[in-house]
């Protein structure tokens, strides 16, 4: 059985890619070591990794164009956790790195302490709710013990992440839930991560359902978050339905 995760490490930096062996190495990883694009595509052929870090900058390929190949293009690499490794600190960088797949964003220089602490929430975070009731709200369906999401009978694929993200969601179905919270509840209070990170999943999750209709269900909350609804703004909702909310009426919940 495999009991040590395995980190490939792509940096052409030879100095910065020994610092991180070392650490990975010390803290019970099994690092591998890849300098650009070519070499990395070699170890990803051999052996999938469990996580890789990624330089952007990079002779050849940038980090950034083999992010969006080994998420959108490899069926191999589409779930593995990744973790942008660079000295583009911009927003529009972060950005940038987040909507090609990254699952965190780390700028140069770092210490070894945060990124360790930032590589073992992305394995906390990757790793799928396996207990719990099934969810149904509306026509969407999620059973967390075969971990299977469908939308009107039709299966959903989801990653570890947007999973969970739906997960709780469905679970406060109808409450308007901020960025900030959903950070919290989701991926941890303890992570460092921007709130991006949260549209950036949502975009993804939305993306998921809508090959099966229901990506309406998650509303933008303007100025206040998200939230799943079984009843979309303009959707036709049955006149009973209609007349159960006129009775039964609360404002609605802000986080």
């Amino acid at each position: 059985m495999k009991t040590t995760p395995s980190v490939l490490v792509v940096e052409d930096e030879a100095a910065i890619a020994e610092l991180i062996v070392i650490n990975l190495r010390h803290h019970g990883f099994c690092p591998i070591w890849a300098e650009d694009g070519v070499a990395a595509q070699r170890e990803i052929d051999a052996a999938v990794p469990d996580l890789i870090l990624l330089d952007w900058m990079l002779p050849g390929e940038t980090g950034l164009t083999l992010a969006k190949r080994w998420r959108t293009q490899q069926a191999r690499t589409k779930n593995v956790p990744l973790i942008m490794l660079t000295a583009r600190g911009g927003e529009s960088d972060r950005v940038s790195g987040l909507d090609a797949g990254a699952d965190d964003y780390v700028v140069k220089p770092f210490s070894t302490k945060e990124l360790l602490a930032r590589i073992r929430a992305v394995f906390r975070r990757r790793t799928p709710e396996s207990h719990g009731e099934k969810l149904f709200i509306g026509d969407l369906n999620l059973d967390p013990e075969t971990y299977r999401v469908s939308y009107k009978t039709i299966p959903v694929k989801l990653g570890p992440t947007e999973f969970k993200l739906l997960h709780y969601l469905m679970g406060h179905a109808e409450c308007v839930h901020s960025r900030g919270r959903l950070l919290d509840k989701v991926w941890g209070d303890h992570v460092y991560i921007d709130e991006r990170t949260v549209d950036v999943h949502i975009k993804r999750l939305r993306e998921s359902l809508g090959r099966a209709g229901g990506a309406a269900m998650i509303e933008t909350v303007r100025g206040a978050g998200y939230r799943l609804t079984a009843t979309p703004e303009g959707t036709m909702v049955p006149t009973d339905y209609q007349a159960q909310r006129r009775t039964h009426t609360r404002p609605p919940l802000v986080y």
